[in-house]
């Protein structure tokens, strides 16, 4: 454990908690106190690391993404959803007027793109979500350039699957998750921040 935690960074005790809570497989005993610890212990407890520091996710839900992970009854073509569905936020849209105007702008929406087979994932309950606010703040440019946004997410989606390659292999599927889903997130609102600070700039000095 102490050439786990020289290799990694991470301290053991933090090793020692996250054995105990079942986010890290046991090592192969080797003695009374002493177990051998292999790639795939670094493998995953960076995968951990990853998950509670960048992504933000409770110990509770990395405890049940890993354990999807290491459930052979999860076949591997449904693991990627599966984990998906994991740690994607449940904010769902909450009661108002304006609800059933905002569920009807995602289903034109997922019908017109294409994409009417995600009607039931819990992304687009927050999408209607988000709806609901931009409604009741009356802002209809936003509403209005709904394409332009699924556009850019379409875009974004498609480079994370060309980048990330193939997705049957179990832990390949979960590292989808976190660099597409989680730090990807992450990763496309710093930029996009940078995009806007730059396309401002480029546009006050245009027209000052």
């Amino acid at each position: 454990m102490a050439d786990l935690s020289a290799g990694t960074g991470v301290p053991v005790p933090t090793i020692k908690y996250y054995l105990r809570e079942g986010l890290l497989p046991p090592g192969r005993p080797l003695g009374r106190n002493q177990a051998e610890y292999g790639p795939a212990h670094v493998k995953r407890l960076r995968l951990v690391r990853a998950l509670a520091d960048h992504a933000g996710l409770s110990i509770s839900a990395i405890r049940d993404l890993v354990g999807h992970l290491d459930d052979p009854g999860v076949a591997r073509t449904e693991l990627l959803g599966v984990a998906q569905g994991t740690v994607t936020a449940r904010d769902d849209a909450r009661a108002g007027e304006h609800v059933r105007q905002a569920e009807r702008l995602v289903a034109d929406l997922l019908a017109r793109r294409g994409w009417a087979g995600t009607a039931g994932h819990q992304a687009a309950r927050t999408l209607a979500g988000v709806l609901v606010s931009l409604l009741e703040l009356g802002l209809d440019d936003i509403l209005g350039a709904l394409d332009d946004y699924a556009d850019a997410a379409e875009t974004a989606a498609g480079v994370d699957l060309r980048v990330l390659g193939d997705v049957t292999d179990r832990e390949r599927a979960v590292e989808v998750v976190v660099i597409g889903t989680l730090l990807g997130d992450t990763l496309l609102a710093a930029m996009r921040r940078l995009a806007q600070a730059h396309l401002s700039v480029e546009t006050y000095r245009a027209t000052g």
